[in-house]
């Protein structure tokens, strides 16, 4: 009889998502042993299904897809280009925007926009061809405990009548979602930011080129943001992702439009500035809830993407701050292999939690503030938006700044003279 008990791996990662795939192959190719375990079933992960959603990504997360493989795995069609960013407050076209490029900040482009169904294939494909990687699909985590020498998991495999398997191994990752079941059996609580609000996401055709700028429009009762997609390939329209973020009620009766209805309600509040648009596909729809970990590491586990945090999208940094957190976990046990440390001591899961939790914790918390304050109608807050904007229009090293969070680069502090940003009427 087989003995239950499996110890082949260095890491045991509980969440097959683009996060947790990417940590695994990044420790496979780092010479180490991960197992990923994941409740879908190999042709979900293989092949899955469009959800929406699009993601921007900085220079830096770039660089470690392409170092992991998966970049160059994705498709033509599947990689936009993000070349410049506007802000509106208030209604399109009634005030100065905010226009942020990259010139200045030594790179020729903002970072590039992929498809999140994309990020999720060319992950799975690249962990199941790395040497050291071992995926479990179709699992059913029962149990996660962490013990003095090792962290245990239990899970049933799929198919009916299986026997229960446990696993262990020096560390566990959790990675399954921010709503991580694997994070409360460790005993790790998260701080909830409810926004009761919805995120409508789709794909529009759009009449006119978009030139592939982004567009965040700050509309208070509802926010948009349009971004840049590659043409269509079958027949070179331009194509972009609206964003729409609504009341609850408010977003239940956009999606009850007709289809045409809901793409000529997009076009209305962008301003009609690119011209007729007609929806492709279908319309998802998210709550709207941001997720901080009290602590992103204990002896034995650690936390990794959304996970860890799960941000709201208005930043566009919750991919990115994953995969900075696969680069920095899989640094940090590369360091402590070479020095003959227990890749699962406090000690030194500690420096990977304390490097995320400085990159992450200015991120979340200037994210939240502005998603309130932009959706703030109270006259106080309207002022404050209004001094926030014009500040940011005046000041270019604040406009550097805030372009070297979009690329993911230290900002160059450029002179009024080479100033990163411009104002657009």
């Amino acid at each position: 009889m087989q003995d239950p008990t499996l110890t082949s791996a260095d890491v045991l990662i509980i969440g097959g998502g683009p996060a947790g795939l990417s940590l695994a192959a990044s420790l496979g190719q780092a010479g180490f042993r991960a197992t990923v375990l994941e409740q879908q079933g190999d042709e979900a992960l293989a092949r899955p299904a469009p959800d929406g959603r699009e993601i921007a990504l900085t220079h830096p997360s770039v660089a470690l897809l392409e170092r992991l493989g998966s970049w160059q795995r994705l498709a033509a069609h599947e990689v936009g280009l993000l070349h410049a960013a506007q802000v509106h407050d208030g209604p399109v076209g009634a005030s100065q925007a905010l226009h942020l490029h990259a010139g200045g900040s030594g790179v020729a482009h903002l970072g590039w926009i992929v498809p999140n169904h994309a990020l999720r294939r060319t992950a799975w494909e690249v962990a199941r061809a790395t040497p050291g990687v071992r995926l479990i699909t179709g699992a059913r985590v029962q149990r996660v405990s962490t013990l003095a020498a090792h962290a245990e998991v239990e899970y049933l495999p799929a198919g009916d009548g299986q026997a229960p398997q446990r696993l262990h191994a020096p560390l566990v990752v959790a990675a399954d979602s921010r709503l991580s079941a694997t994070r409360r059996q460790l005993g790790i609580g998260a701080s909830m930011t409810d926004f009761g609000r919805t995120v409508i996401v789709c794909r529009l055709r759009c009449e006119r080129p978009h030139g592939e700028v982004a567009h965040e429009c700050f509309g208070y009762e509802r926010t948009l943001a349009i971004l840049p997609l590659p043409a269509d390939p079958a027949d070179g329209a331009p194509l972009c992702s609206a964003v729409v973020t609504a009341g609850s009620a408010a977003a239940q009766a956009l999606l009850a439009l007709p289809p045409q209805a809901f793409a000529d309600s997009v076009a209305a509040q962008f301003g009609h500035r690119l011209g007729a648009m007609q929806l492709v596909g279908e319309r998802h729809a998210y709550p709207l809830v941001a997720v901080y970990a009290q602590r992103f590491a204990d002896a034995r586990c650690a936390l990794l993407g959304d996970a860890a945090v799960g941000m709201h999208p208005v930043t566009a940094h919750g991919y990115n701050l994953g995969l900075s957190g696969v680069a920095g976990l899989t640094q940090v046990l590369t360091a402590a292999r070479a020095r003959g440390a227990d890749l699962g001591a406090a000690s030194v899961l500690q420096r990977y939690a304390r490097a995320h939790h400085l990159h992450a914790w200015p991120l979340y918390q200037g994210t939240n503030a502005i998603v309130r304050l932009y959706t703030d109608d109270r006259a106080l807050p309207r002022l404050a938006r209004r001094a926030v904007l014009a500040g940011a229009l005046r000041l270019p090293p604040l406009q550097a700044a805030i372009v070297s969070q979009l690329t993911g680069r230290r900002p160059a502090w450029p002179t009024r003279a080479g100033t990163s940003a411009r104002v657009l009427p």
